[in-house]
């Protein structure tokens, strides 16, 4: 495809600097920088939601780990012809592929058995958690651009990026851009949230939304069979995070005591 527009991003380059004749990867600093952005945000944000600050950064001590050793193993099982054999290639996490959905299936695992432990409502974690995930996802798919990955096919779109000499779908910054608003919106929500859940369950509904229109523009999904498994997965998490939504909202109190006023009249 010819170049038809000029680019508002330079052709990407995954070395930030070199230190001690190590190649320091803008990858690891922005995956790293959404972390350090996520965890400060839940330690500050943690009493408005009945936790102590300190148990949310044992926790983070304990689930960020998990989450990355999830996000990895997530992504190498879906790309097992190429890793298999080469232990090297599967720890190697300087060049990519960390899977969010591996993330964050092991990390909410970790964090459900700390909950119970420590004595915490999971949902209200849950709650906290959720807008300081979106924040980290939106830094984090910066690394992406560096890497040269996660972009979409070849477009004649004005906001097209240069990959390899060829316009492509910038489709890492679709879910960053949206991924922010997300932010926004739940962090304005949670000042005023009906029920315990309902933060984390619009997160899941929204941002599932989103991976599953993006992720049909990409050019490097994980498969399953001939579906591309973001997608599969995000249409079940639509699904079932709608049924608990409406189902956590109508047990509420509130909403009990209006239906039986309604039902009075």
């Amino acid at each position: 495809m010819n170049r038809t527009f000029p680019s508002y991003l330079p052709e990407p380059h995954p070395v930030a600097f070199t230190l001690l004749g190590i190649d320091i990867m803008w990858y690891g600093i922005l995956i790293a920088a959404g972390i350090v952005l996520a965890a400060i945000l839940i330690y500050i944000r943690a009493e408005s939601h009945g936790i102590k600050p300190d148990r949310t950064l044992d926790m983070l001590l304990i689930c960020l780990p998990l989450g990355i050793i999830g996000a990895r193993a997530y992504y190498v099982f879906f790309e097992w012809d190429y890793y298999a054999g080469d232990l090297m290639k599967i720890i190697n996490l300087r060049e990519g592929g960390l899977a969010i959905h591996g993330g964050l299936l092991f990390g909410l695992t970790g964090a459900a058995i700390l909950c119970h432990r420590w004595s915490i409502r999971p949902l209200s974690l849950l709650d906290l958690a959720a807008p300081s995930i979106a924040l980290a996802q939106s830094v984090g798919r910066w690394g992406n651009y560096f890497n040269s990955e996660a972009h979409g096919g070849p477009t004649d779109l004005p906001w097209g990026i240069p990959i390899n000499g060829e316009m492509v779908h910038p489709t890492f910054l679709y879910e960053s851009v949206w991924c922010f608003l997300l932010f926004v919106f739940l962090i304005l929500l949670a000042r005023r949230r009906s029920f315990e859940g309902q933060i984390f369950l619009l997160y899941g509904i929204l941002y599932s939304i989103e991976r599953f229109l993006v992720e049909g523009l990409r050019t490097d999904s994980l498969m399953l069979g001939p579906f591309r498994q973001a997608q599969l997965l995000s249409l079940t998490i639509i699904l079932i995070f709608t049924a608990a939504y409406f189902i956590l909202k109508r047990r509420h109190p509130k909403n009990k005591t209006r239906s039986a006023r309604q039902s009075r009249k």
